[in-house]
């Protein structure tokens, strides 16, 4: 039932503040599925956390923010992350509804700040897939052109008069395959997902072993350089810093969650999979930072777009840097995949709600929101082949800390809630551990700079005036 005009700031806050029945969400989501077990989900969540920017976010924050010292930006970064992952884990484990996040405020604080937070999130979803597809376009540039193969300048990137281009082709055909694949059920998708995780862990250890080799420990003195006045470098300021930077990783959790109500045995299987993710992200992580800024003295990747690759090359591991290159398109590809499964259930929960057009929600004959999948396919290859994103990234990592702050301050709520099956996973030393994880994401999220902040006003605001202007009046809770 669409809801009336609500007059005045007390009715507003009555009537958007209400909560959502949390049997609703369980008959509406309960013609999708439940097709994905353990393996694929642990596979989804380090296909998005462990995607290509293992190999250059190390060299890149040591270089920028921290030096050696990135391993222990890795370290902080993972530990508010596995906080709140806690947190994620008792909630899916709670209420297994698509939308995660989202889904999860909605009942816990009430619509409007529940679409606040699924807004913040379906930022993270669209620029990631953005960033990810003209990563992975440049890489497949980069392979094609050994073999003398080039596409004219016009399209070979995002739209920019200077230089003369107008649309990235490979990185929207690559967002369109993913969209199809991912339309045509998450059961196929998932298996191509597996293999794929399978084959980037292999090539990520087999960099780790051979790296190894090649390191030298004076690299690593001093370990934590000392401060730069005036800069983001050096010292536990300049560790920070890069910790906020590489924080966006672990969107993989959101990802996960997402699918919630497509999961077998979501009460055991969800927490398993978001601590088993987080688990081998942190070791691959920290394996690869530690190898990278051993091998060389991190000054050396300051720049560089591929570290990894450049210190196999440099070190005589010609065939593994090669390899290493294909890799990195592969789990660029697998990064795709389950972003655009994530995302398209966090649209298909904003029409299964009225909050965007209901025709977001339509389920095909085989039980899948194919229209969820069109639309994010569709937004994701204007914001990534078209327009300029890179002034956006940080927003990825604004919008992952908001929903972590949101999950364990929910924590509080949700363990006061008669309505709901607890009988699952419950994070642990309640109530101290959910007030600690939500203190450390704030601390985070403040982290992050100028720009960043005022990018996630800003996309704040206007996820407050779509919901007033269009969600408020077309929301189907009673």
């Amino acid at each position: 039932m669409k809801r009336g005009n609500v007059y005045g700031t007390k009715g507003f806050v009555r009537a958007h503040g209400a909560r959502e029945d949390p049997r609703n969400y369980a008959d509406k989501d309960g013609h999708l599925k439940p097709v994905l077990g353990l393996r694929e989900m642990i596979a989804m969540g380090v296909g998005t956390v462990v995607g290509a920017g293992i190999f250059t976010m190390p060299g890149i924050v040591a270089a920028d923010y921290a030096g050696p010292a990135v391993v222990i930006s890795f370290i902080i970064a993972a530990i508010i992350a596995g906080l709140s992952a806690l947190a994620y884990s008792e909630f899916a484990s709670a209420m297994p509804y698509a939308g995660s996040i989202y889904s999860w405020a909605n009942v816990i604080y009430g619509e409007f700040v529940g679409w606040l937070a699924g807004w913040a999130v379906l930022a993270e979803y669209l620029i990631a897939l953005a960033l990810i597809s003209a990563s992975w376009s440049s890489y497949f540039q980069g392979f094609l052109s050994s073999f003398g193969i080039a596409l004219p300048k016009a399209l070979t990137t995002s739209f920019s008069l200077g230089n003369g281009t107008w649309f990235d082709l490979f990185g929207a055909l690559a967002l369109l395959v993913v969209g199809h694949l991912v339309s045509r059920g998450v059961k196929g998708a998932a298996k191509v997902e597996n293999w794929l995780v399978i084959g980037k862990i292999a090539v990520i250890l087999l960099f780790i072993v051979v790296g190894a080799t090649a390191a030298h420990l004076q690299n690593w003195v001093p370990f934590v350089p000392k401060h730069v006045p005036g800069t983001n470098f050096g010292g536990m300021h300049g560790v920070m810093m890069g910790a906020a930077q590489v924080f966006f990783a672990y969107i993989g959790f959101d990802t996960i969650a997402a699918n919630s109500a497509e999961v077998k045995n979501a009460q055991k299987t969800m927490p398993r999979a978001i601590v088993g993710t987080l688990l081998i992200a942190t070791v691959l992580f920290v394996g690869v930072a530690a190898v990278l800024t051993g091998m060389f003295h991190y000054t050396k990747f300051a720049g560089n777009a591929e570290p990894a690759a450049w210190a196999l090359r440099q070190s005589g591991h010609l065939f593994t840097a090669n390899l290493l290159s294909v890799v990195a398109l592969v789990g660029m590809f697998s990064g795709l995949i389950a972003l655009m499964i994530g995302g398209s259930r966090l649209v298909y929960s904003f029409g299964r709600d009225g909050l965007m057009p209901k025709a977001f929600a339509k389920l095909d004959k085989n039980g899948l929101p194919k229209n969820g999948t069109l639309v994010l396919t569709i937004l994701a290859v204007v914001l990534g082949a078209v327009f300029p994103v890179g002034m956006l990234a940080n927003l990825v990592s604004a919008g992952t800390l908001i929903a972590f702050i949101v999950a364990s301050v929910g924590v509080l709520k949700l363990r006061k809630r008669q309505d709901i099956d607890h009988s699952g996973y419950k994070m642990p030393w309640y109530p101290v551990l959910p007030i600690i994880s939500a203190l450390a994401s704030i601390g985070l999220f403040v982290s992050l700079n100028k720009d960043a902040l005022i990018l996630t006003l800003v996309w704040v605001v206007v996820g407050a005036l779509v919901y007033v202007a269009y969600g408020a009046k077309h929301s189907t809770k009673d």
